[in-house]
C-alpha cells in the first residue's frame, strides 16, 4: 500500500475543484475504466504529494503540468517529485497542459501503452506465481 497523508485530503479536494481544460479533457479520456479496464483517480494523495492521475493497477502517474513547471526552481520541484514516486515503484508521465490539448490523441496512446505494459508485466508475474512446479524425472 502507498504511503497516504491525511493532511493533504482537503488539497487535493479543493484541486478538484479546481481542474485546468487540460485536466478535464483528460479526465474525460481515463475515467470510468475507459482504458483496458483499468480504474484512474484524480487528485490523489500518494506520500507527501497529490498526483493529478493514477492508476492503482498500472503503479502509474500521469502529471499535466500548466507553464509554471518550465521555470528552474519548478523543474527542480518536479524532478525530486518524480524520483519520489519512483522510488514507491510508480511510473510517472508528464505532459503539459498544451499538449493534453493539442495533441489528445498522442496522449492518450501513451497512457494506454504505459498501462498495456504494466497490466501485461503484472499478468505475467501473477502467471509465474501461480505457475505449476516442475516435475522431476526419476
Amino acid at each position: 500500500m502507498l504511503p497516504f497523508n491525511r493532511d493533504h485530503k482537503e488539497r487535493a479536494r479543493e484541486l478538484r475543484k479546481n481542474t485546468t481544460d487540460a485536466e478535464r479533457l483528460l479526465w474525460s479520456e481515463v475515467r470510468r475504466k475507459q482504458i483496458f479496464g483499468a480504474q484512474f483517480y484524480r487528485q490523489k494523495p500518494i506520500d507527501q504529494y497529490v498526483v493529478d492521475f493514477y492508476c492503482p493497477a498500472a503503479q502509474l502517474v500521469v502529471e499535466v503540468d500548466g507553464e509554471q513547471h518550465r521555470e528552474e526552481d519548478h523543474e527542480e520541484g518536479d524532478r525530486i517529485r518524480d524520483r519520489a514516486l519512483r522510488a514507491l515503484g510508480l511510473t510517472v508521465l508528464r505532459f503539459s497542459n498544451a499538449g493534453v490539448l493539442q495533441r489528445r490523441d498522442a496522449v492518450v496512446t501513451e497512457i494506454e501503452d504505459a498501462v498495456s505494459r504494466a497490466l501485461s508485466a503484472s499478468n505475467k508475474r501473477h502467471l509465474h506465481q501461480y505457475s505449476r512446479p516442475k516435475r522431476h524425472r526419476r
